[in-house]
């Protein structure tokens, strides 16, 4: 039987599933497969019951949700109307990317393999788990998987056998080419563009709102710079719900920008236009023509920790005799760990690496700087403001990233520190957002009580729902909020304390640094059995947990489940299941970040 042609489909949220996407498509490029690569939502999904061989990379979001660019396919596949054999057909294997810190660690993949095989499809290999969490990361699993993958491959088609593979350093044919135009072109600044028409509700159509403010509200002694930013929408067709979030796509550092030009010897100002090498769609983005200087600041993620296939890629253009064995080795599988110290564990970016790399990168060629940088990814922030109470306004609150490693430099989040570039007072700033569902859900029923726990900056879509609950007459609200000190981050202190007087809000607050003994929301929570007991059981008040995923959620479900003991009587187990009925029904939502 001869091998019949590839098709790679991924879910991708953060980028993370269409590298290793883009992976499996470089390894059947060397063997000389035929190959078709695509997000899922770009595929005719009507077309699989004819397809032969399919390997699906699929990321898992929020809450056991699939990502943005897999939902449509996910809602066709789950049509209860699709015979059960549809796709006896088919050979396919399923390699999820997830978290095991979050509870639906790698439930999108979980759930795929298990409907495909309902469907009558042959699965070639296990579905593989990949963990971010592994001490090597994910690919710690995709590594011995997609081993497995190809030994199945090999297996099942006789023809496969007859293939001698490219070697590894035998650079592929570049994804896109660069056509340079003739003259140039000023500088084109991304983020201040400022286009006529309404948007909003899509990356493809943002909206470029005013900035309106951008305010430090920490302390200035406190060591983290925390911002309460504020956009005018007006013209635009956003409208948002509490719990929803706020998408948009930093800029990099104009020094990083010049940088990476200088290192590659790029003219800013030259201006290209892109094909694709075999003839599919240039990235929407880069459709029409721009400058190099558009490309580094808007585009190119030049400020991330590379993952392993830059490294791999690198490596195919390195005569540098050691600078190529240490990039052999750290895109290798034996490598990994010695990867892992180079770059993951002190965050080195992918500008730094190419500098501590001078030969190789001199040889680098443009045509390259799509395959070696990922597209730079939106981000989300939950909304911290209501429209019913803030008509045409839109707030966030941002933590400004900044730590250190054994690195002589700060690192520093992208989005968060461009954000915090911002300056409304001294030029008029306009920011590309648009706006998407969150995963909270607030009840409508006006007299079901709302208990919310949001440490931190945790606690922004909570700011929006109270003042969405409070302009509605839903005076039934508790709060929980957490901070280090009650003098230097206490956000929205003054609201909170308005909203206690006028008898809408009940807070609790922990400031755990403010006495010797650190005090944490959890113990609020324990300390206030009776009244949450009373509005959960008695008043089937909804519960919310929002913050940092690393401690405090574990911690507050331990002490909700207390709660349930002490007050209601129940055994550890029934307290346990209690929890559990409250999430499947919607009455216990948690939004959380890593």
């Amino acid at each position: 039987m001869s091998v019949p042609a590839l098709l790679i489909l991924y879910g991708s949220q953060t980028g993370t599933a269409k590298d290793t996407a883009q992976r499996i498509a470089r390894q059947a490029l060397r063997r000389h497969l035929q190959m078709r690569l695509s997000a899922l939502d770009d595929y005719n999904v009507g077309n699989l019951i004819s397809e032969s061989l399919v390997v699906f990379v699929c990321s898992t979001t929020g809450q056991g949700e699939p990502p943005d660019n897999m939902k449509n396919f996910w809602r066709f596949l789950f049509r209860k109307s699709l015979p059960v054999g549809s796709l006896c057909q088919l050979d396919c294997a399923v390699l999820g990317l997830g978290d095991s810190s979050y509870p639906k660690f790698n439930f999108v993949a979980k759930k795929l393999h298990k409907r495909l095989i309902q469907l009558g499809a042959s699965l070639l290999l296990p579905v593989g788990l990949a963990d971010d969490q592994h001490d090597l990361g994910p690919d710690a699993v995709i590594d011995p998987w997609l081993k497995s993958f190809w030994e199945k491959v090999f297996a099942l088609y006789l023809g496969f056998s007859d293939m001698v593979p490219l070697r590894e350093d035998e650079p592929l044919p570049p994804t896109y080419t660069f056509n340079f135009l003739d003259g140039t072109n000023e500088k084109t600044d991304d983020c201040q563009i400022i286009p006529t028409q309404q948007g909003g509700l899509s990356q493809s159509e943002p909206f470029y709102a005013k900035l309106l403010s951008n305010e430090r509200v920490t302390h200035p002694n406190h060591f983290q710079d925390v911002r309460h930013i504020e956009f005018d929408i007006l013209g635009s067709t956003i409208n948002f719900n509490p719990g929803d979030v706020v998408m948009m796509r930093p800029c990099n550092a104009i020094e990083d920008v010049e940088e990476l030009c200088q290192l590659l010897r790029l003219d800013p100002e030259a201006k290209f236009s892109l094909k694709a090498t075999d003839g599919s769609t240039v990235p929407a983005r880069l459709q029409q023509p721009w400058t190099l200087h558009y490309l580094v600041e808007s585009y190119l993620d030049i400020a991330a920790v590379p993952r392993r296939s830059f490294f791999e890629l690198l490596s195919t253009f390195s005569n540098d005799k050691l600078e190529r064995e240490k990039l052999v080795e750290f895109s290798s599988a034996e490598g990994q760990e010695e990867l892992h110290i180079y770059c993951n564990r002190p965050r080195r970016t992918a500008l730094e690496v190419l500098a501590d790399f001078p030969h190789t990168t001199a040889k680098l060629k443009v045509d390259y700087l799509l395959d070696l940088f990922p597209e730079i990814q939106p981000r989300s922030f939950s909304i911290a403001s209501s429209l019913r109470a803030l008509s045409n306004r839109l707030q966030i609150l941002v933590a400004v990233v900044k730590y250190k490693t054994k690195l002589f430099k700060p690192r520093r989040g992208l989005c968060s520190t461009w954000l915090a570039s911002l300056d409304p007072t001294k030029e008029d700033v306009y920011v590309p957002l648009w706006v998407k569902k969150g995963t909270l859900r607030f009840p409508t029923e006006p007299n079901t009580p709302v208990i919310m726990v949001g440490p931190g900056t945790g606690v922004a879509p909570f700011r929006s729902a109270l003042q969405e609950r409070t302009a509605e007459g839903k005076n039934a609200n508790v709060l929980f909020f957490g901070c280090r000190s009650e003098s230097k981050d206490f956000y929205f202190r003054c609201e909170w304390k308005e909203m206690t007087k006028a008898g809408k809000l009940i807070l609790f607050t922990a400031f755990s640094r403010d006495q010797e003994e650190k005090v944490y929301v959890q113990q609020r929570v324990r300390e206030n059995a009776t009244l949450i007991w009373d509005l959960i059981a008695n008043k089937g008040a909804y519960f919310y947990i929002a913050g940092n995923a690393k401690d405090m959620p574990s911690g507050v479900c331990d002490a909700l489940k207390l709660v349930f003991q002490k007050e209601g009587g129940l055994s550890p187990e029934d307290a346990e299941k209690m929890l559990a009925a409250m999430e499947s029904s919607g009455k216990s939502q948690n939004e959380t970040w890593s």
